[in-house]
């Protein structure tokens, strides 16, 4: 995969850093990769669309897993900025 405009950050509390990465291009948060103890996953989903998410085996995976589905799903607009 190409090399990707999303900036990830880990959530900290306190100073200790936490299971949590928010992910965002320039100051827009486009996702958010969070570790799911009960099910010992890592799970992706994005405030951009709500039936969005995914899983992945460790924090990395659910990244680019996110990073994919977000590349795809933005593929649908292109038409309407190449007209623009």
């Amino acid at each position: 995969m190409a090399s990707s405009p999303i900036v990830w950050s880990q959530a900290r509390s306190a100073g200790v850093p936490m299971q949590r990465f928010t992910g965002h291009v320039g100051t827009v948060e486009v996702g958010i990769v969070e570790y799911d103890g009960s099910n010992r996953l890592w799970t992706w989903w994005s405030p951009l669309a709500e039936a969005a998410w995914g899983h992945g085996q460790d924090a990395e995976g659910a990244q680019r897993g996110f990073e994919a589905w977000l590349r795809g799903w933005l593929e649908n607009f292109r038409p309407f900025f190449e007209h623009a």
